[in-house]
């Protein structure tokens, strides 16, 4: 089986709980570092599926990896390899995929309930699931492509996530882990700060309160979502 790609754009975002998931099914995956300096590939030829982690910029930065990443993601889909993004991934997936990526009307920050949406795809992906406690930390979020379905939505971002396909992108974090929540909250204080006055944003003590059960409730929702999209991919 060829690996899947792992995508990370900031050293503070790598695959976390993805990449527990793969492993534990004895998938491979590769980690292309493109805030080391990692080059994009030309073509998704050499991988199973294309996964896409965080990052604090913008997806429509003007920064010399982002064309290459999305035509990447486009000749993914032409090659019918499952791609998954994650908050900065769905953005690049859905400007992909032909959406926009925009402003969100108030940053969400924290631990927040998202509610499943009542369609066949989101079915497919959650069962009989209608909601669930995720993690956010975005300002940005994106339209919903051509073609695609919203499957996940919540009070303060309309486009939680969408399903075309086998592919799948979020706004919303399902990879976190208590290493990573506890990281991002010490490195992420002075944002908080600034972002404090909106209705979407928890202070730290709020963030971190409970962590180990939901982050095991997170982990849960996590096993179904990852679990479903690796079935899609090409074990040749």
């Amino acid at each position: 089986m060829k690996p899947v790609a792992i995508f990370r754009f900031a050293r503070s975002e790598g695959p976390a709980y993805f990449a527990t998931v793969l492993e534990r099914s004895s998938i491979p995956w590769t980690l292309i570092a493109l805030d080391e300096g990692a080059k994009v590939p030309r073509d998704a030829a050499a991988y199973s599926g294309l996964a896409f982690m965080g990052g604090p910029m913008s997806a429509n930065d003007a920064l010399p990896w982002i064309a290459p990443v999305i035509e990447l993601t486009r000749d993914a889909v032409r090659r019918d390899l499952p791609t998954l993004g994650h908050c900065l991934g769905g953005q690049l997936m859905a400007r992909a995929f032909g959406g926009e990526v925009t402003r969100n009307s108030i940053a969400e920050i924290g631990w927040g309930e998202v509610r499943i949406a009542d369609n066949a795809a989101a079915a497919d992906w959650f069962g009989a699931l209608e909601a669930f406690e995720a993690f956010h930390w975005h300002g940005e979020t994106f339209s919903i492509p051509p073609g695609a379905t919203r499957v996940l939505t919540n009070a303060h971002c309309e486009n939680q996530a969408f399903a075309l396909g086998k592919h799948f992108g979020m706004q919303c974090h399902v990879e976190m882990t208590e290493e990573l929540v506890r990281a991002w909250c010490r490195a992420g204080r002075d944002e908080i700060e600034r972002s404090a006055a909106s209705p979407g944003v928890q202070r730290p003590d709020e963030i971190l309160r409970d962590l180990a059960p939901r982050l095991g409730r997170l982990h849960e929702l996590a096993d179904r979502i990852y679990e479903r999209w690796s079935a899609r991919l090409p074990r040749g």
